[in-house]
C-alpha cells in the first residue's frame, strides 16, 4: 500500500484521502514494510452545527474546527520474518497506525508501503454474522480477508481444529461464549497464509492456555518467515515476542529500537520525567574517592585476567549514547584461564570493564546468554545481584565487573551480551520500596556489547549424574525429597 505525501494543512482544509495499492512482490532484503513521515489528521468541532459552518464558511477563511494530529512524522522500516512491537499509552496512536498499515485508514500526509498480504486482527471476529454458524462464518470471514473459497478448504481442518469448539462449529455464532467466540475468531485469522499479521491487542483476550496456543501459532507464522505487528499493553509480551519495538506518545515517536528498551521508556511516560537523566555532577571541592574506592575497584584487589586474555571487541559495534563506553571484555573458566568451553554445570566466568565519559551515579553491569534461537536463557545484572557499587563515578573511570554465571544448561553453543548501565542515587536509595516495573523503568541504559563472542557447553564427562542432569534449557533451583512407607506400615 502506497501514498503520496502532501503538505501541512491548513486549518480549514478537509484532510484529504490517498490512494493505495498491495505489492504481491516480497524481496527477502528489502523492507516490507515502511513509513515515512506518515501523518492522520482528524478536525474536531466544539458543536455540531460547526461542521455545517464550515462547510459553508471555509471558503471565506473561516474556520470553525481544530485539527488534531493523532500522528505525526512517523518513520520505520520492517523487515521480513520481524516480530515488531507498538506500544504507547491509550490516545497514543497505535490502533489508528495499524489501520493504516491495514489499508483502512488513509494518511493524511507522507507515505507508507506494505508488501506482501495481509492480515488483521485489529477486533477479533468484527466480520462475523451472528445468525451463521461457525462453520458459514469462516468463509465468510475468510472472504473479508481475500481468500477465495479453495483457499478456505485448503485450511478449513487446521481452523477447525485450532479453535476446537467440537459440534458447536455448526451452532448460530450469536449462541457461542466469548471464549469461544474468540478462539474462532483467531484461528480463522492467523490460519491462512499471510506474509503479514496485524494484531491490535488481541492477544488480550482468552484463557491462558488459549493465549499460549496463539504465541505457538504466531512463532510457527514466524519460523516460516511472516513478518507481525504486534500493538500490546502487556509489556512482558512484547519483550518476549518482539525483537524491535516502536514507543509511541501523544502521537510521536518517541523510541524506535529493542523491544527490551522500548519497554522501560514505556514506564517512564507516566512519570514526570525526561526518558533518559544526566546525573547531578560532583560538587567542587568534593572528596570523590572515597565514594569511587569504598567498592573495591582498585585493581589490585580484583584478579583481573592478563592483556592475552582479553577478546578483541574492536569490530564489535557498541550500542551506545556516548556516555561511556566498553574497553575490556574477557570470558576465562574458574582457574582465570580464556575458554570457549565448558561441561554443564561448570561456571564461567564474564569480566568487563567501562570507561565513563560523564560523571555518573550507580554503575550496573551485566551480561545474558542467548541460545541459537535468539532467545534469552538467562540474564542478570549487579543491581539483580545486590552487589555494592559506587555511589558516584568521576568521567575518566574505569569500572570493572566480574560475573560468575554457573552453567546449568543445555549443551549446544550460545552468545552473550554485556550490557551497562546506571541510575540515579536517590533511585537506588529507594529501590527496596519500588515495583520491578518502576525500578526497571529508572535505570537508564549506557552501552550495550552485543555477542562480542560464543561459547559452547558440552555434557558432563564427570560426576554423578553423568548426562541427565536435568531436561529443557535451564536448571531451576530446587530440591525433590524421597520417603518410603514399606507394607507393612501401610495404613
Amino acid at each position: 500500500m502506497s501514498s503520496k505525501k502532501s503538505g501541512l494543512l491548513a486549518k480549514g482544509e478537509m484532510a484529504p484521502e490517498k490512494k493505495s495499492t498491495i505489492l504481491s512482490t516480497t524481496s527477502d532484503d528489502s523492507p516490507v514494510i515502511t513509513a515515512n513521515q506518515l501523518g492522520k489528521c482528524y478536525f474536531l468541532y466544539k458543536r455540531p452545527e460547526d461542521r455545517l459552518k464550515q462547510t459553508l464558511f471555509a471558503r471565506f477563511g473561516r474556520s470553525y474546527n481544530v485539527a488534531f494530529w493523532a500522528l505525526k512524522d512517523i518513520n520505520f522500516e520492517v523487515h521480513r520474518g520481524e516480530s515488531f512491537g507498538i506500544i504507547g499509552k491509550n490516545g497514543s496512536g497505535k490502533s489508528t497506525l495499524l489501520q493504516i498499515l491495514a489499508g483502512i485508514l488513509r494518511p493524511t500526509e507522507g507515505d507508507f508501503s506494505v508488501k506482501g498480504r495481509v492480515t488483521a486482527l485489529l477486533e477479533l471476529g468484527s466480520g462475523f454474522n451472528p445468525e451463521f454458524t461457525g462453520r458459514e462464518n469462516v468463509y465468510l470471514n475468510g472472504a473479508i480477508l481475500g481468500l477465495s473459497r479453495q483457499e478456505v478448504d485448503n485450511h478449513f481442518d487446521q481452523i477447525a481444529s485450532f479453535a476446537d469448539i467440537g459440534d458447536f462449529l455448526d451452532q448460530p455464532v450469536k449462541l457461542y461464549s466469548s471464549g469461544m467466540f474468540v478462539r474462532l475468531a483467531f484461528a480463522v485469522a492467523a490460519g491462512v497464509d499471510a506474509d503479514i499479521l496485524l494484531i491490535d491487542e488481541a492477544l488480550a483476550v482468552g484463557d491462558f492456555f488459549f493465549r499460549q496456543k496463539c504465541y505457538r501459532r504466531l512463532q510457527t507464522l514466524r519460523e516460516q518467515g511472516a513478518t507481525i505487528l504486534l500493538v500490546s499493553h502487556a509489556m512482558n509480551e512484547v519483550e518476549q515476542f518482539c525483537n524491535r519495538a516502536l514507543l509511541l506518545n501523544k502521537g510521536h515517536v518517541s523510541f524506535l529500537g529493542s523491544a527490551v528498551q522500548a519497554v522501560k521508556k514505556y514506564y517512564l511516560i507516566d512519570r514526570n520525567e525526561d526518558l533518559t537523566f544526566e546525573p547531578e555532577p560532583l560538587e567542587s571541592g568534593q572528596d570523590s574517592q572515597d565514594d569511587v574506592v569504598q567498592v573495591s575497584f582498585q585493581s589490585d584487589e580484583i584478579n583481573w585476567p592478563e592483556p592475552h586474555a582479553m577478546l578483541n571487541i574492536t569490530g564489535v559495534e557498541q550500542t551506545t549514547n556516548g556516555d561511556v563506553h566498553c574497553t575490556a571484555i574477557a570470558l576465562c573458566d574458574e582457574s582465570n584461564r580464556p575458554a570457549i568451553a565448558f561441561e554443564q554445570g561448570q561456571a564461567a566466568l564474564f569480566y568487563f570493564e567501562l570507561e565513563t565519559v560523564i560523571d555518573i551515579e550507580v554503575p550496573i553491569g551485566g551480561a545474558e546468554i542467548i541460545n541459537e534461537k535468539g532467545t534469552i536463557i538467562h540474564g542478570k545484572n549487579s543491581l539483580q545481584y545486590g552487589s555494592t557499587a559506587p555511589m558516584k563515578v568521576p568521567k575518566g573511570s574505569r569500572v570493572r565487573f566480574i560475573q560468575r554465571i554457573q552453567l546449568d544448561i543445555a549443551p549446544g553453543e550460545y552468545t552473550f551480551n554485556i550490557g551497562f548501565s546506571a541510575m540515579r542515587k536517590s533511585d537506588y536509595d529507594l529501590s527496596s520500596l519500588l515495583s520491578n516495573p518502576e525500578l526497571d523503568a529508572r535505570i537508564r541504559p549506557l552501552v550495550v556489547v552485543p555477542q562480542p563472542a560464543s561459547f559452547v557447553v558440552i555434557p558432563r564427562t564427570h560426576g554423578h549424574p553423568v548426562q541427565l542432569m536435568h531436561f529443557g534449557a535451564a536448571n531451576l533451583p530446587g530440591s525433590c525429597t524421597i520417603a518410603m512407607i514399606p507394607p507393612e506400615s501401610q495404613p
